[in-house]
């Protein structure tokens, strides 16, 4: 099911993969540091073409838990694409060194492209503004362990729905399940793409657009997303839409719902007060943490299988 399977689009992922990948990590959780000799016969590649923090983090720590070495580098800037070489050349390398390549890159499709380079596995640590698996695999998880199902409850998306590759691929991974609705909260000009738009719908997902933000009202997980200046082709357009649609306490406590939890990927800017931080709906740091044992459990399944 899972052993020597490349990880590109969370879409390539049945109910039953991932609820076997959530059993796993539940597992992974209550072992973690019980886990050492799990890989200690591998080596994983950590080929992060884009900057990176969290992702590239839990990943590191994730192999390391499982006695796994890493290699790999952080920046174009580090590598010899710096002097020229190919991103496909500099794939093949890798792929000769390790036992599984984790790939980030600002541009949509390279770990497609990657995975049909290597013989190796690759996992997509994120790649252009549509898919980022892994994320919504953690985004998944973390909704299952707070509510224990992930089948009838809302889920309000705020913020950058047009360029944010969590929000994209979330959605993605909700249509393996069965929510009840998805409520896309955004200033027009950053409203969720067409294309995506059509394949939720196609997966039978419904979705509902408001600009206000008392719709969060209706919210089980409230999902907030950072204004990504670096997706914007347009500078202008970053400028124009900057600091709107913040998630703060007042608000919350205004119009959310008892039992609601927001959830972030973070970094967070603005978008979302730290005056959230010691409420009961604050979960993304819960959301972070769960990084290590999901990713744990993605390197154990890819490498090893069941």
């Amino acid at each position: 099911m899972w052993k020597g399977r490349d990880v590109i689009s969370i879409l390539d992922f049945s109910r039953n993969d991932l609820e076997a990948l959530f059993e796993k990590a539940d597992y992974m959780r209550k072992n973690q540091y019980r886990l050492k000799n799990e890989l200690s016969d591998m080596i994983i590649g950590l080929a992060f073409f884009e900057p990176s923090t969290r992702t590239r983090m839990s990943f590191e720590t994730a192999a390391k838990r499982l006695g796994a070495d890493t290699v790999g580098f952080v920046s174009e800037e580090a590598t010899s694409i710096a002097k020229g070489e190919s991103f496909s050349d500099t794939i093949r390398m890798l792929d000769s060194y390790v036992d599984l390549i984790v790939v980030r890159h600002k541009y949509e499709g390279a770990a497609l492209l990657a995975s049909n380079i290597a013989e190796k596995p690759i996992i997509n640590a994120g790649d252009g503004k549509s898919h980022h698996p892994t994320q919504a695999m953690l985004d998944l998880y973390t909704t299952k362990t707070l509510f224990n199902t992930i089948d009838g409850l809302t889920f309000a998306f705020i913020g950058d729905l047009k360029y944010s590759r969590t929000v994209s691929s979330l959605i993605f991974g909700l249509s393996a399940f069965n929510p009840k609705e998805i409520i896309l909260i955004s200033p027009p000009s950053l409203r969720l793409r067409e294309e995506i738009r059509l394949v939720a719908e196609e997966r039978g997902l419904r979705l509902r657009e408001e600009e206000s933000m008392e719709a969060i009202s209706d919210a089980d997980v409230i999902y907030v997303t950072r204004i990504q200046k670096e997706r914007f082709p347009d500078l202008q357009e970053y400028e124009r839409v900057r600091g709107s649609y913040r998630i703060n306490k007042e608000l919350l406590n205004k119009y959310a719902k008892d039992g609601a939890k927001v959830l972030h990927a973070l970094p967070r800017i603005d978008e979302l007060s730290r005056d959230v931080d010691e409420t009961k709906f604050q979960a993304y740091f819960m959301q972070a943490r769960l990084g290590i044992p999901i990713r744990m459990a993605l390197l154990s399944l890819v490498l090893k299988g069941e």
